[in-house]
């Protein structure tokens, strides 16, 4: 049995990551990577989960073990990695790819990975891609950095720690500007949970939730994987039916009192790393920030000049308006998930909500949105929701409200 060799491999958001896993996966690199054939390789990603949630709907069968026989478009996406982890460990491969392996799971649940990853590592040769130094499993000693031009450099563990990409972008120090018109709402209250209980199949997952956010205010959500985040969201943005009947209001008025889930979610912006695929077609940059004023996927009519005016004056606040015409799909993902913030707060919606909006991306570019998240926060009226495992130093939320997973459904509180 060959002894098992481990990579750590740092990336950041202009290095093409898709082509190297790509063909690291199907069989490039093998002399260098331990010569595995694809048969004994394995990939643990988003990309792979997304894969398999795509095979299960197209042909109706399970890909994946999952608890309750939950089908895994229905999970979180941390219970997604966990399910998925569980399944390719059942016959430890000889070659684990893992990219990015924590975004997405809870403090306790990185630890709980990391200890399994480690065990693993006696028997399987692992590669880990990831795109922040801190995340590098403590065991592998071998190190490099995939370039923009997609070489591999060589670099000390030592050196990998003080290690940091140019930047290609900052912000600029202009405030963000202001909508065409001001979306008018009732009250200053966004959003009120009084007393709200969730189950599913009579399974409890919500329990006596109070919570209220108003406008202006900065709230970090969290808890851990299958606390009901997701859950609390879907509420919100009026895809979960389980808010009707309940003492929920949104934006001033009772949830199920005559409004559309099209008025629901035109007051509200929203930036989560999954959407970003959805804009795989050939739209400009400024297309792509005009297109919030319609709520679309994409630009399918003609804007006025003030409208394209107004989308100039955001990317100028990011620095990226020489990228005007480029083609979203040719930006890097640092820069395609600033783009996304402006796309969501170009009319300044009531509510903004960021879930895992820094998923992916490399140090320097997680800083560069955050420090957007804080300009944003402190320079308009919007609401903001921000979701993460992910502990951003300086993210500066104003209020923080905590779900805690109990046998009878998560309770919340507000921390201080």
């Amino acid at each position: 049995m060959k002894q098992p060799r481990h990579w750590f491999i740092y990336t950041n958001n202009q290095s093409n990551k898709k082509r190297f896993l790509d063909q690291l996966y199907t069989g490039a690199y093998l002399e260098e990577y331990g010569q595995c054939s694809q048969d004994k390789t394995r990939l643990f990603s988003d990309s792979e989960i997304d894969r398999l949630i795509s095979e299960e709907e197209r042909h109706d069968f399970k890909t994946v073990t999952t608890p309750n026989d939950q089908p895994l478009n229905a999970m979180s996406s941390g219970e997604q990695k966990k399910a998925l982890f569980s399944e390719l460990v059942k016959h430890p491969p000889e070659l684990l790819i893992l990219d990015n392996p924590f975004t997405h799971l809870d403090m306790a649940s990185q630890s709980e990975l990391k200890q399994l990853l480690s065990e693993i590592a006696t028997q399987s040769s692992i590669i880990q891609l990831s795109s922040r130094v801190a995340d590098k499993l403590p065991f592998i000693k071998r190190c490099s950095v995939l370039q923009a031009d997609h070489q591999i450099t060589a670099i000390s563990e030592a050196d990998l720690k003080t290690h940091s990409f140019p930047k290609h972008i900052v912000l600029n120090s202009k405030n963000i500007p202001p909508p065409l018109k001001p979306m008018e709402m009732e009250g200053k209250e966004v959003i009120v949970f009084d007393a709200v209980n969730v189950s599913f199949a009579e399974r409890p997952i919500l329990q006596n939730i109070n919570w209220t956010v108003n406008k202006g205010e900065f709230w970090q959500l969290s808890g851990k994987n299958g606390s009901g985040k997701t859950t609390l969201l879907s509420m919100i943005t009026g895809e979960n039916t389980k808010g009707y009947g309940q003492n929920l209001v949104l934006f001033g008025k009772l949830k199920g009192s005559g409004e559309s889930l099209w008025e629901i979610k035109k007051q509200i912006g929203y930036v989560t790393p999954a959407m970003t695929r959805l804009f795989n077609g050939y739209h400009s940059v400024v297309n792509m920030v005009v297109s919030g004023l319609f709520d679309s996927v994409g630009l399918y009519q003609k804007p006025s000049d003030l409208q394209l005016n107004l989308a100039a004056q955001w990317l100028e606040v990011l620095n990226l308006k020489p990228l005007k015409p480029t083609n979203f799909k040719d930006l890097s993902l640092g820069q395609q998930r600033l783009v996304m913030i402006a796309r969501a707060m170009i009319k300044h919606p009531p509510l903004l909500i960021l879930d895992e909006p820094t998923a992916d991306l490399d140090d320097d570019s997680a800083a560069l949105f955050v420090a957007l998240v804080n300009k944003i926060a402190q320079e308009s009226d919007t609401a903001i929701i921000y979701v993460s495992h992910s502990l951003e130093p300086s993210l500066q939320p104003s209020h923080h409200y905590l779900l805690e997973a109990n046998a009878l459904g998560s309770t919340g509180k507000v921390v201080t």
